[in-house]
C-alpha cells in the first residue's frame, strides 16, 4: 500500500491541471467533480496508507519513495522523493481529511461565485504544495513546497480581487511572510554549504557529529530557520498578516490560515528539531516567542468585533502554544495540539462562514444575537468542537511544568492564556447565539455545509480522548523528547487546575456576556466598550492588535515610501543610463569619421599603421 504514496500529492496536482486547462468550459458540476473528487480520492488513499503504516510499520518506522532525480551536479544530488514517518503521517491525515471536508463545504459555500472553477484550482494547488512540503526528505523540495503554499495563500486571500482591500491584504501577507522566507532561504544555504547536501536526515546527523552544542554555526542555522517558521506561523513580530488574511473566503481561512499552511512553521521546527537542540538559546527563544504570542494575541482576540478576526487572533494564539511546546522539547504535545486545533479551528471558521451567510455577510458579532433559538444545532457543533484543543493544551502545560526549559513561570502565563482562550471563544458563542436578536437571520445553511462541520467537530472531540501518542514527536536522531513526569499528585493537580481554569473562563464569559443584560446592548457604535472594566483607549489598542500595524507603518512602511518618492527617477537606473549615454556619445564620435572621402580613409589607415608599428618597436 505504501507504494501508492505518490498518488497523495499527485491527485490534487492533477485536479489543479484539469481545472486550469479546461477553465471556463467546465460546468459547475464538472468543476465540483474534479475539485472535490480529487480531494476525496486523495484522502481515501491517505487513510489507506495510514492504516497500512500503523498496522505494518516499515523498518525503522520510515519509508522513502524516490520518484526521480531532480539534478546531479558535481556530486550534489537532489531527488524528488516522498518520505513517510510518524510525523509526516499525522500531517498527511490532517491535510487530506480536513482539506477534503473543506472542499465539500466549499461546493455549497461558493456555488454562486463566478470564478467557481478557479477557486477549486487554487485550493487543489495549495493542497498539492502542502503535501510536497511535509513529504520532503530534502531542504530544497521542502522549500519548493514552502514557497508554493505562500503563492497559493496570496492567490486565495486576494481571490475576490475586484475589492482593492482584498488585494492589499494578499500583498501584505506575501510581503510579511517573505521576510521569514528570506531568513529560511539563508538558513538553507548555510546548511548546504556546511554539509554539502540537502538531505534533512544527513544534515542533522552530521550536525550532531561536527557542531558542538551552542556553537555559532548551530545558533545561526537554527535562528535562520526560526525566522522562516515565525513568518509562516504568524508569530511575533511577523503576525500582522494573518488577521488581514481573513479577506479571503471562509473556506480559505479554514484550510490555509487555520488548519494547514500556518502550521508549516511548527512542522519545520519539529522536523529539524535536532538543529534546535544544538542551539539551546534559540530553543529557549522558540518557547518565549510562543508564550508571549499566545497571551498577547489571545487578549487581542478578546477585543475584536469581526467574527473572523476573532478566530484569526485565536489561531495566532494557539500556534503560540505549539511553539511553546516545541521550545520545551515537547514535540509530541505540539503536534497533538496541531491536530486537534486543525479540526477545531476548521470547524469554527466554517461555522463562522455559515453565520456570516445567515446574516447576509455581516461580520460584526454585536450586530448578531439570538441565533441559537433558530439554529441550536450550529451552536452545539461549535461548542463541542472546542473540547479537543483544551485537552491537548493541558498536555502542553503539563510538559511545560516538568521541562527544565519551562518551569513554573512559563506554566503560570500559559494557564493565564487558557483563561483568556475560554473567555474570547465563549464571548463569541454567547454573543452570537444567545441574547437579544439584533438582526433577523436569513435561511440556514444546507447539508453540504452542516455535514462537513459536524464531522470536523466530531473529529475534534475524538481527539480529546486519544491516548497521548508519543510518536507524534518522533525523531530518529533524538529519541525520548517530550517526556512527562510520573503520574504523581503534582501532575494530577496541575492538570486539574488547568482544566478548572478553562471552565472558569467559560463561566466568566457567561457572566459578562450572557447574564449581564446591560452588556447585550447595541454595539454598532465603535466607541462602545466591548469588554467590561476596559477603557476605550486600551480597547482600541488591543483591537488594533497591540498597535503593531501602526508601529510598522510609521517606522518601516512610511519611511520606505518616502524614500521611494524621493527616488522616483531611480538613481540605480541613472548609473546604467550614464553608461548608455557614454556608449551613444562614442558612437556619435565614431560616426563623424565616416565622411565618404577616400583620401581621408587612406591617411587614417597610414597613420594607424605607423602608430601600430611604433608601438611594436618601442614596446
Amino acid at each position: 500500500m505504501l507504494d501508492l504514496l505518490w498518488l497523495v500529492p499527485a491527485l490534487p496536482f492533477a485536479g489543479f491541471l484539469l481545472l486550469t486547462l479546461l477553465g471556463k468550459s467546465l460546468s459547475r458540476k464538472g468543476a465540483t467533480t474534479i475539485g472535490v473528487g480529487s480531494m476525496a480520492a486523495c484522502s481515501l488513499v491517505a487513510i489507506a496508507i495510514t492504516v497500512s503504516f500503523l498496522s505494518s510499520p516499515p523498518p525503522g518506522d520510515s519509508y522513502l519513495q524516490t520518484l526521480w532525480t531532480w539534478f546531479d551536479v558535481d556530486g550534489l544530488q537532489v531527488t524528488i522523493a516522498l518520505a513517510l514517518d510518524p510525523l509526516s503521517v499525522v500531517m498527511m491525515i490532517v491535510i487530506t481529511v480536513v482539506g477534503f471536508l473543506i472542499h465539500v463545504y466549499s461546493a455549497e459555500f461558493m456555488r454562486e461565485d463566478e470564478a467557481y472553477s478557479r477557486f477549486f484550482a487554487y485550493m487543489n494547488l495549495f493542497v498539492g504544495f502542502m503535501l510536497m512540503l511535509v513529504f520532503a526528505d530534502n531542504l530544497l523540495q521542502l522549500y519548493l513546497g514552502w514557497e508554493g503554499v505562500g503563492l497559493c495563500s496570496y492567490l486565495l486571500i486576494g481571490f475576490w480581487y475586484k475589492n482593492p482591500a482584498n488585494g492589499r491584504a494578499a500583498r501584505k501577507a506575501f510581503i510579511v511572510t517573505r521576510i521569514g522566507d528570506t531568513s529560511m532561504a539563508i538558513g538553507v544555504f548555510l546548511l548546504v554549504t556546511q554539509f554539502g547536501t540537502f538531505d534533512i536526515a544527513e544534515i542533522q546527523l552530521r550536525a550532531v557529529q561536527e557542531w558542538p552544542q551552542g556553537s555559532g554555526l548551530a545558533v545561526a542555522a537554527a535562528a535562520l530557520l526560526l525566522g522562516g517558521a515565525i513568518g509562516k506561523s504568524a508569530q511575533l513580530p511577523l503576525q500582522t498578516w494573518l488577521p488581514d488574511a481573513m479577506a479571503g473566503p471562509s473556506p480559505v481561512s479554514a484550510l490555509i490560515h487555520a488548519a494547514t499552511m500556518v502550521t508549516a512553521g511548527v512542522y519545520l521546527i519539529a522536523r529539524t528539531h535536532v538543529l534546535f537542540e544544538l542551539a539551546p538559546i534559540v530553543l529557549f527563544a522558540v518557547a518565549l516567542i510562543g508564550l508571549i504570542t499566545q497571551l498577547t494575541m489571545g487578549i487581542a482576540a478578546l477585543h475584536q468585533r469581526d467574527i473572523k478576526r476573532i478566530l484569526a487572533y485565536s489561531t495566532i494564539s494557539q500556534l503560540g502554544y505549539m511553539f511553546l511546546a516545541l521550545g520545551v522539547a515537547a514535540n509530541g504535545a505540539a503536534i497533538y495540539h496541531l491536530m486537534t486545533h486543525a479540526c477545531f479551528k476548521a470547524t469554527w471558521f466554517l461555522g463562522a462562514g455559515a453565520v456570516i451567510v445567515i446574516y447576509r455577510h455581516e461580520h460584526d458579532i454585536f450586530k448578531m444575537g439570538g441565533l441559537g433559538r433558530k439554529m441550536p444545532h450550529l451552536f452545539w457543533i461549535m461548542f463541542f468542537a472546542g473540547v479537543g484543543p483544551f485537552f491537548s493544551k493541558d498536555l502542553i502545560l503539563t510538559e511545560v511544568w516538568y521541562s527544565p526549559q519551562g518551569g513554573a513561570t512559563f506554566w503560570v502565563f500559559g494557564v493565564l492564556g487558557v483563561f483568556v482562550t475560554s473567555l474570547y471563544l465563549f464571548r463569541l458563542l454567547f454573543t452570537v447565539f444567545h441574547g437579544e436578536e439584533k438582526t433577523a437571520p436569513g435561511a440556514g445553511p444546507g447539508a453540504a455545509i452542516l455535514i462537513p462541520i459536524s464531522i470536523l467537530a466530531t473529529l475534534s472531540m475524538l481527539g480529546a480522548f486519544l491516548e497521548y501518542p508519543r510518536w507524534f514527536g518522533y525523531h530518529p536522531e533524538s529519541p525520548g523528547l517530550g517526556s512527562v513526569g510520573s503520574h504523581d499528585g503534582t501532575k494530577i493537580a496541575i492538570e486539574r487546575f488547568a482544566m478548572g481554569t478553562s471552565l472558569f473562563g467559560i463561566y466568566m464569559a457567561y457572566y459578562w456576556f450572557r447574564r449581564h443584560k446591560h452588556l447585550e446592548k447595541d454595539y454598532s457604535n465603535q466607541d462602545e466598550v466591548v469588554v467590561p472594566h476596559v477603557a476605550t483607549g486600551p480597547r482600541h489598542f488591543f483591537l488594533d492588535g497591540w498597535g503593531f500595524d501602526k508601529l510598522y507603518q510609521k517606522t518601516i512602511v512610511a519611511p520606505f515610501v518616502a524614500v521611494a518618492q524621493l527616488n522616483r527617477a531611480d538613481f540605480v537606473d541613472s548609473i546604467y543610463g550614464a553608461f548608455a549615454k557614454f556608449a551613444s556619445g562614442c558612437h556619435t564620435l565614431l560616426g563623424l569619421t565616416q565622411t565618404g572621402r577616400i583620401r581621408w580613409y587612406a591617411v587614417s589607415i597610414a597613420v594607424g599603421t605607423i602608430i601600430v608599428f611604433g608601438m611594436a618597436v618601442f614596446a
